[in-house]
């Protein structure tokens, strides 16, 4: 069932013009520690030839099915750990790992997020991002402090809300894909693909949509039941993987492809 939710709302989908600007919020000392549901110390396929810290914030607006952090999807009033803690952990592996990755939930719905990208980079890490575009607004304001980002794009834009189950997912989505795009911040567009709900056709069609707008690096990743709480999309066809010919098709439109299995 699709929702709609109220303007700015932390579970819900809320509209990216209503976000209250984190700039004014920290002038205004009202902006309160990074939400942090979790964190990895360590991982080599988070970012890009980098080992990286990932960093992740809780609450997401959409509610896709297939989603594997199900559990990061609603704000909660309480923090797997303090950003303070984090930061002290962050601390203890200067010299170790490159980057730190923020990653979610969304990590764009935080209004901290900005400021937690900087203290990042104070200690002389880079800085990576995972999002869904869901705040195209935010995302704009973070864009300078990232090195590089995945953006998720669910399906085509004509078919967004049946995978994100969620209104006008799609406007916000497209939005921040052109942001990434003008950014010139190096990135990488993904796609998350299930037979139930992306057929071959839709799949080539979207990455050739992609292809026409300038994406350059585009990853397709197999359905995985990991962490999926939707028993429809758990059995059954779960398991099917592209054609090799619709891989092939796919690989010549872009300057680097990668299938990702489960």
């Amino acid at each position: 069932m699709l929702q709609t939710a109220e303007p700015g709302a932390g579970t819900g989908p809320g509209l990216a013009g209503d976000l209250p600007s984190p700039a004014g919020a920290a002038a205004r000392g009202t902006v309160r520690p990074l939400k942090v549901g979790g964190v990895t110390p360590f991982s080599a396929t988070d970012y890009p030839g980098k080992l990286a810290a990932v960093v992740f914030v809780q609450g997401c607006p959409w509610r896709c099915g297939y989603c594997h952090n199900p559990h990061l999807q609603t704000r909660t009033g309480v923090d797997a750990l303090t950003w303070e803690q984090v930061l002290a952990r962050l601390r203890r592996r200067v010299g170790l790992i490159d980057a730190v990755v923020f990653s979610g939930g969304e990590p764009t719905i935080d209004p901290a997020l900005a400021q937690a990208m900087r203290a990042v980079r104070a200690l002389g890490f880079g800085v990576g991002l995972h999002t869904a575009g869901a705040y195209p607004r935010r995302l704009a304001e973070v864009l300078p402090l990232v090195d590089w980002v995945g953006i998720d794009i669910k399906a085509g834009f004509d078919s967004y809300d049946a995978v994100t189950r969620i209104t006008d997912s799609a406007r916000h989505a497209l939005d921040s894909a052109k942001l990434i795009l003008a950014s010139g911040v190096a990135h990488e567009f993904r796609t998350t693909v299930h037979p139930s709900l992306h057929t071959e056709t839709d799949i080539l069609t979207l990455a050739q949509t992609l292809s026409e707008m300038g994406v350059r690096h585009y990853a397709l990743q197999q359905f995985r039941a990991t962490g999926c709480e939707d028993p429809q999309l758990t059995g059954g066809a779960a398991g099917g993987a592209p054609s090799e010919a619709l891989l092939t098709r796919l690989a010549a439109l872009f300057d680097g492809f990668v299938f990702r299995q489960s």
